[in-house]
């Protein structure tokens, strides 16, 4: 089994506040485990898995927010205490995990990922490569969750692939509300200029977060080229969306109330849009009180309103371990 020590929450761009965390030793078995994506970018994860006789009969697969990655403390708390639940979870990487790393080699040339150098519309592609583990493994039905900026990655999967192997999806800590930021010309200028010399990996200052914090001229581009559309308003808070009425997967969204991105006003905006949508899926709302953004020392309540949510999902029966 794996051993984790005590840790305190590292200070990153999707925590607002830093508490020590006491992670406890595992009591079920866990395993590091990959996923290759299709076009050969390899992300690591880790397996949580229940004792054998209380297994549930699908997958959760939790997609990490911005400059993290699948070890974050509170993470493993939650795939712990998921599997104490009766649930396999798997805390997954991909391509955008922390400010930065080395995706690979394409072309004897090195391809970095990460939050500074990511190309965040290749990352369904991770999911894709995880939903296959989960199958692979004897799950024919999975749950994918969202945190943060992992909201995005996992809207994007089920707005362009109709998966029947998705039976719900949560939002958890991710953005509701649609995104109409607009880039900064002359930064968009300069991200076209350095792209046209070969130079997609140099970075400049990021204008849209309050701490200094940087991004490449390729991840720019990506945000906010025509070609990659940043404004989707998914659950049609402005305007009708296809994406949610095609959507058949039910829906879990919760906030913590302690410093959270979001609130109980979000979640009702949320609830009034998914209403007026004819043939939304089923919504369920939920606040994790006294949890910041990272859940930290809350993760048992993050895990109980999953689980219950999650019992009545799917069809498929339990499989052999």
């Amino acid at each position: 089994m794996l051993q984790f020590a005590v840790i305190p929450l590292l200070a990153t761009a999707c925590a607002h506040r830093q508490r020590p965390q006491i992670i406890a030793s595992p009591r079920s078995p866990e395993e590091i485990v990959f996923a290759r994506a299709s076009d050969d970018v390899l992300d690591a994860g880790v397996l949580f898995a229940p004792a054998s006789d209380s297994a549930k009969r699908l997958a959760i697969i939790w997609i990490h927010g911005w400059g993290v990655n699948f070890y974050q403390p509170s993470y493993v708390a939650i795939g712990r205490a998921l599997a104490q639940r009766g649930f396999t979870a798997i805390s997954a990487n991909t391509r955008m995990h922390d400010l930065g790393n080395v995706e690979g080699y394409r072309d004897g040339k090195r391809v970095r990922g990460g939050g500074y150098w990511g190309v965040g519309s290749e990352e369904p592609r991770d999911l894709a490569a995880w939903i296959d583990l989960a199958e692979q493994r004897g799950f024919k039905e999975v749950v994918l969750v969202g945190h943060s900026a992992g909201w995005a990655a996992v809207r994007s999967y089920v707005s362009s692939v109709q998966d029947p192997r998705v039976v719900g999806i949560v939002l958890a800590s991710g953005e509701v509300r649609p995104d109409t930021r607009r880039p900064d010309l002359d930064q968009l200028r300069q991200a076209r200029d350095l792209m046209a010399k070969g130079e997609g990996d140099a970075l400049f200052r990021d204008p849209k977060r309050n701490f200094p914090s940087y991004i490449s001229a390729a991840t720019y581009l990506d945000i906010f080229s025509s070609e990659a559309p940043r404004a989707v308003d998914f659950f049609g808070i402005k305007t009708p969306s296809d994406a949610i009425t095609r959507l058949r997967a039910p829906v879990l969204a919760f906030f913590g109330t302690d410093d959270d991105v979001g609130s109980q006003e979000e979640l009702d905006l949320l609830k009034s849009a998914m209403a007026r949508q004819a043939g939304a899926p089923p919504l369920t709302t939920a606040l994790i009180r006294g949890a910041d953004h990272m859940y930290s020392g809350q993760e048992q309540q993050v895990a109980d309103v999953i689980a219950r949510w999650a019992m009545n999902l799917g069809t498929a029966r339990t499989p052999a371990r």
